[in-house]
């Protein structure tokens, strides 16, 4: 009986893959307006989604909508070991199921209280803000809400990186940030366009 459990820990690794898509695509039937897609990230969008972050200098980052971790692993193998990683994530399941699986990072819920769980976690301005959150299945007023957030939360010159399946965000962010980059990603399920956003208040700008 030992040996037959020490097998199936042994496969846990290569079938975490598969028990992660089946749990998205779990919680999107069940609410789909909260995770807005049936199938995880791909890793051309990972990619991309990290690539405006400066991560030999990040001191402190943030995750929003952390799903199934996709993203979330990336950044732990991304940043320095001293680098605080932030990761907010509502819904219980999956939020308990990245708590177990990367006990090193800190973690929350709402980020509509973005700025109150880093002051709960001593964590100071973000370098760098990333999301999954579906904004476009949410109504104009919690949109505000945690990007008002967003933008108390990141230090001058800090980027907001955002992923959409469509434009709809463009003039939002535009008229908020000033500084924003779009690129599209052609490798995804839906195709996605990567917002990379900059708070006002460094003249440095990434290029993308």
């Amino acid at each position: 009986m030992k040996n037959t459990y020490e097998r199936v820990g042994c496969l846990e690794p290569m079938l975490a893959p598969i028990t992660d898509k089946l749990v998205f695509a779990a919680r999107f039937l069940s609410s789909p307006q909260t995770v807005g897609s049936i199938v995880p990230s791909s890793r051309q969008l990972t990619e991309r989604i990290l690539s405006p972050v400066d991560w030999e200098r990040a001191a402190a980052v943030a995750e929003l909508g952390a799903g199934t971790g996709v993203f979330t692993d990336a950044i732990r193998k991304a940043k320095r070991k001293d680098c605080q990683a932030l990761i907010l994530e509502q819904d219980d399941t999956m939020r308990e199921r990245l708590v177990r699986r990367y006990p090193d990072l800190l973690f929350s819920d709402d980020a509509r209280k973005l700025t109150q769980a880093m002051e709960e976690h001593g964590v100071g301005q973000l370098d760098a803000v990333i999301s999954g959150l579906p904004f476009a299945n949410f109504p104009q007023g919690l949109r505000d809400e945690i990007l008002d957030q967003v933008e108390a939360a990141l230090k001058p010159g800090g980027v907001f990186v955002q992923f959409q399946y469509s434009l709809q965000m463009k003039k939002k962010l535009e008229k908020r940030f000033g500084r924003v980059a779009i690129r599209f990603v052609p490798f995804n399920f839906p195709c996605a366009f990567v917002y990379v956003c900059q708070k006002r208040g460094d003249k440095s700008w990434k290029r993308i």
